[in-house]
Parts: C-alpha cells; structure tokens; sequence
C-alpha cells in the first residue's frame, strides 16, 4: 500500500444522462426540423396507423422493461446500483428492452408525424445510447456480477 486509501468505486454504471431525456430531445429536435404536425397537417392514414402501431409496441416494451426491474427490485436509472441480472420476460429476448422499447416509440412517432429529421436523431440517439450508456452498463455489470453477466450476454442479444 503506497498511504493512498483506496476510493471504493461507485456501484452503479455511471452514466449522467437520463436516456428517456436523450430521446425525448432527439424526437424533439426531429419533429421540429421538418414535421407537418409543426402546421397542423398530419403526415397521411397510413403513416399515421403504421407509426401508432409501432409507437404503441415500443410503450409496451419500455413498459414490460420497467416493470421487470421494479419485480426485480432493481432500480431503471442507470446511476443507481443494480442488484439482480434479469433474464426473464421481454429479457430472454433483449438485453436492453427499454431502450430497444423508446427507440420503436421514437420511430413509431417519427413515420406517424412524417418526420425525417426525427429518423435521423433516432440514429443519433441509439448511437449515443450504445456508446455512451450501454457501454458503460456492460462494463459495470461484467465486474459486479462476473460469470453471471457474462453467460446471460453469451445468450441474449443486446438489442434484438
């Protein structure tokens, strides 16, 4: 020991940023840059009931996500600890329901407001989700949980 005490290191993924505000601002952002909701217009039946339809599935996913977690008694913010891998319900299929959930939202509200700019914010977005917040959850699950984690990413896939 070189008389430096040792900080313990956080229990939790570090990540600042609430992910619901990251994709809120992008859809935001999107909708503004060229939506004709913006003029009261909607963007067609079609694009209408195909992005509700989406739209609709991605709250449900989010929803399921969510709830797991809450079952589980573990916390959804990425800055709080995490104490149980989840690999049951919608996380047999995903390892990150929630955010795959907000994405369908996203993209759901952007063909229903007739949006290209909120397309490609959501590529922004999901860019910003993996790099910055899922990297940083991988990470920290892998040293908290170890074999657990590890085996549970070896058999679900990250997104879908």
């Amino acid at each position: 020991m070189n008389g430096s005490p040792e900080r313990p290191s956080p229990d939790h993924a570090g990540v600042k940023v609430p992910p619901p505000l990251v994709f809120l601002a992008a859809l935001l952002i999107g909708l503004w840059w060229d939506s004709p909701w913006l003029h009261g217009q909607s963007a067609g039946f079609a694009p209408t009931v195909i992005g509700a339809i989406i739209a609709l599935a991605g709250a449900g996913l989010t929803i399921a996500g969510s709830w797991a977690h809450r079952q589980a008694g573990n916390a959804v913010e990425p800055w709080r600890p995490t104490t149980a891998i989840i690999s049951t319900g919608v996380y047999r299929f995903s390892r990150n329901p929630i955010y795959l959930g907000m994405s369908m939202l996203q993209l759901g509200l952007a063909i229903s407001g007739g949006s290209l700019g909120a397309l490609v914010t959501l590529a922004l977005a999901i860019l910003f989700i993996q790099f910055y917040v899922i990297a940083r959850e991988e990470r920290y699950l892998e040293a908290k949980f170890g074999a657990v984690y590890t085996d549970y990413k070896n058999r679900v896939r990250r997104w879908v």
